[in-house]
């Protein structure tokens, strides 16, 4: 299956410095790993953390596409399509 949704990329960067989950950040939680939207570029924690803000940004906006924001994996996951995506190194 292929993702029908990557013209909704908008942001491709991971910022600098990556501080956190933004919400995580603010509420004094932790979190497992961090996702990035690609579409808007909040920073989220992945499903194995406790409050999975990136999968909750998903559903409050609509926004279809995550990437790793972990050193070294290059893939990105679209919710709508269930697909998994290969990043091509910058």
């Amino acid at each position: 299956m292929e993702c029908s949704h990557l013209d909704s990329v908008r942001v491709a960067q991971l910022p600098e410095p990556l501080e956190g989950c933004e919400e995580c950040l603010r509420t004094g939680d932790s979190w497992v790993h961090l996702r990035m939207c690609l579409a808007c570029g909040k920073v989220g924690c992945c499903d194995n953390s406790r409050n999975r803000h990136a999968t909750a940004h998903f559903r409050e906006t609509g926004h279809p596409l995550i990437r790793s924001a972990e050193p070294g994996e290059d893939w990105a996951w679209c919710y709508e399509d269930d697909v998994t995506l290969l990043l091509q190194a910058s």
